[in-house]
């Protein structure tokens, strides 16, 4: 299995990237890694890793691909990729289109990525939008979210389409024998909601590939009572950032009370182990990124800030995706969707 790493990607590149890559190959004996980036600079980052008695023993799977451009995420997606030939997202999306490799990773700009997979990778057929999909680290049982930004305006038959991606994701990778897919909504029943969802919730509920649940509202969004949640771009990243921010509070105001008196402090260091592994829980970089589902090969988006292990994650990710031929379920389910019924 071959995977492309975008080595210039993120705040931390090329460092974090390269390592991570290196990680994973010491993991994954059977995975060649191909870094695309500026030769000389991630040759020279390859060179500095900490341990490199254990690099010298991976490096025959390791390959860098020079691609001295990068496109940065203040620069317009489209126009950048036209202008821009040899950049690291053309160069290593283009490896991907010949069938060089099976998967393409990057923590670099979003839209460069998504546009990227769409005219250099190229939609599977049938699929109208590709979405992007993040698991979200809720205990117990894992909610992946389709789309979480993508296709800000989206058409029902669309969302549709998310759910069946989100289904096969979490069948193939997440080893979910039945994923139970939930519309998110205002309310729970059917007529709820404006035009698009009910028009959604209409073609969900006629036989499709996969098993639909209900609506869902953004309250029980993570009280497990689904595998995946569909929604259009829009509401599914309002959706994202309100659970990072509510998380992010909900721990700091935990953190500030318990260490406003003695007694306080006393109870926080004897719960110091529970805390830990509730943090953990939550912990994102363990996820490694967000899949772009709809494409021909893996895409994973990871997070801009990505360490080491973060990128580590993503290519295990990726492996996992080209392992359980998501692409293929998706290419095969596709065909089997009723989105017949719009006006």
């Amino acid at each position: 299995m071959k995977i492309v790493v975008d080595a210039m990607g993120g705040d931390f590149a090329p460092k974090v990237n390269v390592d991570g890559a290196i990680d994973a190959l010491r993991e994954y004996s059977d995975m060649e890694i191909i870094l695309v980036g500026p030769q000389a600079l991630v040759e020279d980052t390859i060179a500095a890793y900490a341990q490199p008695e254990e690099m010298a023993k991976v490096r025959s799977r390791l390959t860098v691909v020079d691609a001295p451009e990068v496109i940065t995420t203040e620069e317009h997606p489209v126009m950048a990729l036209r202008r821009k030939k040899n950049s690291t997202f053309v160069v290593g999306m283009d490896i991907v289109r010949r069938k060089e490799a099976e998967a393409f990773v990057s923590a670099g700009s979003t839209g460069a990525l998504m546009a990227g997979a769409m005219f250099k990778i190229g939609r599977i057929k049938g699929i109208d939008r590709p979405a992007l999909a993040t698991l979200l680290p809720v205990p117990g049982r894992p909610l992946l979210l389709v789309d979480a930004g993508a296709n800000t305006d989206c058409k029902p038959s669309w969302i549709v389409q998310f759910g069946m991606m989100g289904s096969a994701y979490m069948n193939r990778v997440m080893n979910v024998e039945k994923p139970e897919v939930g519309l998110l909504n205002i309310g729970v029943e059917a007529a709820k909601g404006n035009e698009q969802a009910q028009a959604t919730y209409a073609l969900m509920e006629k036989p499709q590939p996969f098993a639909f649940a209900g609506n869902v509202e953004a309250r029980d969004a993570l009280a497990g009572q689904v595998d995946v949640l569909a929604a259009d771009g829009f509401v599914g990243n309002v959706l994202l950032k309100n659970t990072e921010g509510v998380i992010s509070l909900i721990f700091g105001l935990i953190k500030g009370g318990l260490m406003d008196s003695t007694k306080g402090k006393l109870a926080a260091l004897l719960a110091k182990d529970t805390f830990r592994n509730i943090k953990k829980s939550f912990d994102s970089t363990e996820i490694g990124g967000a899949p772009l589902l709809g494409v021909e090969g893996a895409v994973i988006k990871a997070h801009g800030n990505s360490n080491a292990r973060a990128m580590f994650c993503a290519i295990r990710q990726a492996k996992d995706m080209v392992e359980g031929g998501v692409v293929d379920v998706i290419r095969d389910e596709v065909a089997k969707l009723t989105v017949e019924t719009e006006e």
